[in-house]
């Protein structure tokens, strides 16, 4: 996959000043459904976006990994196109480094679960061993509060561990080599007005790793969301679409006319 095309998930309402265009972006082993309860509650004012990114759940586009810059996906993506972005896990560790790095324009920015370590003493043997040895059960998590939670957990464990087979190696070494570089970005330059969204109960990106990517970018805003884990967009979906809603219409602004629909 060399490019990637977005898809118009809902169209805006009327409004005096426009719709604001958001892209959604879904996380590594993810696919752009992981939204659909988020579409459904978003305010009418929200012209929502979403795309199959390449490294989503049983694509079949497996070489992904190969490519050393996988966030030229997502630079090629958003730019010109959208007045703001709201990114899970492994996307929104990849927008966060294009913005630090200049890539990205300013916008509007929702991170939910992002991978964050402020130093690096903060990645030894132990948290190798575990993001490898463990990858599989970020893939449960979600196989468990998804549509497939209505199969057997037995069933969900054979598919957590297909999916972690499907990513494979080189997609497993561009996910950790994002996570170790974060400690190196220069959140002081990203200048996106930043809302950061991380679950209580995440075993995947720790609620710590949010709290402390918020505090180093200037202004940004962080929200812990009680009793959740990896996918509040799943898990909460309410409480979610109201705080990215009430963030986007305070910080944004229509820069695009409406949709033509034909």
């Amino acid at each position: 996959m060399n490019t990637v095309t977005p898809r118009l998930r809902r169209p805006a309402a009327g409004t005096a000043a426009g719709p604001l265009r958001v892209l959604l972006l879904h996380g590594l082993g993810g696919r752009p459904s992981v939204w659909h309860p988020l579409i459904e509650r978003a305010g009418e004012e929200l012209e929502l976006w979403d795309a199959e990114l390449p490294w989503q759940a049983m694509s079949g586009s497996e070489g992904w990994g190969l490519n050393p810059d996988p966030a030229r996906f997502l630079v090629e993506l958003v730019d010109g196109r959208f007045d703001a972005v709201v990114a899970h896990s492994y996307a929104a560790n990849l927008l966060t480094e294009a913005t630090a790095l200049g890539r990205i324009a300013p916008r509007p920015t929702v991170l939910v679960s992002p991978f964050y370590r402020s130093s690096v003493r903060d990645f030894d043997w132990s948290v190798i061993s575990y993001y490898l040895n463990d990858f599989h059960r970020v893939f449960e998590e979600a196989l468990e509060v998804g549509e497939t939670g209505r199969f057997a957990k037995a069933h969900r464990d054979w598919m957590a561990r297909r999916l972690r087979d499907q990513i494979g190696p080189y997609g497993w070494m561009r996910f950790f080599e994002t996570y170790l570089r974060t400690p190196t970005l220069d959140l002081g330059a990203v200048r996106s007005p930043l809302l950061v969204l991380s679950g209580e109960r995440d075993t995947a990106a720790r609620p710590a790793d949010g709290r402390a990517l918020a505090a180093a970018v200037p202004g940004a805003r962080f929200e812990l969301l009680p009793g959740c884990g990896h996918f509040p967009m799943v898990e909460l979906p309410d409480r979610t679409a109201r705080l990215v809603e009430d963030f986007l219409r305070a910080a944004a602004v229509p820069t695009h006319p409406p949709l033509e629909l034909s």
